[in-house]
């Protein structure tokens, strides 16, 4: 993924306000960010921990979604397997987000939701950039190249999914 700035961060969001745009929290650390790894910019609000924004190149341009968190947690006993990346996490390790889809839809309510790494470090577990805690990665015949794809592929998915 190309570095991204604040400005880009803010006026790719599709389905919030551009007043919304402008005021949520962006990541302090962009400078600092492994663009060259990442397939995608994921960061939690650190004001408010219910929400979640991710940025990602789509069709040429960006595309950023807001996304929220359910307020209950699970138990640390229970294990979840992010549907993009496929690493299992226990506890609240993977997370339902959901996102509002853009335009009348989302205005009507409508969203979409997809179980997500809590902290959408996705990328850096299919490149093995990021140790895991306490979950895991299946040892998988596909290439790394062919893991980052599918991840892409199903984020893809996802995103488009809140167009229609």
């Amino acid at each position: 993924m190309r570095p991204l700035t604040e400005q880009d961060i803010r006026t790719s969001f599709v389905n919030c306000s551009r007043g919304e745009a402008k005021r949520l929290a962006t990541p302090r650390d962009l400078d600092e960010r492994p663009w060259d790894d990442l397939d995608f910019l994921g960061w939690r609000d650190p004001g408010s921990p219910d929400r979640s924004y991710l940025v990602s190149e789509q069709d040429g341009g960006l595309m950023g979604v807001t996304l929220r968190l359910p307020s209950s947690r699970r138990g640390s006993q229970h294990r979840s397997m992010c549907s993009l990346c496929l690493t299992t996490h226990p506890g609240d390790g993977v997370s339902l987000m959901t996102a509002r889809k853009a335009g009348a839809a989302g205005r009507e309510g409508n969203s979409v939701g997809l179980h997500i790494c809590a902290d959408l470090d996705c990328s850096l577990y299919v490149r093995g950039r990021k140790p895991l805690r306490a979950g895991s990665r299946f040892e998988e015949t596909l290439t790394t190249q062919e893991q980052i794809t599918r991840t892409v592929d199903r984020l893809s998915s996802f995103l488009a999914k809140l167009r229609d």
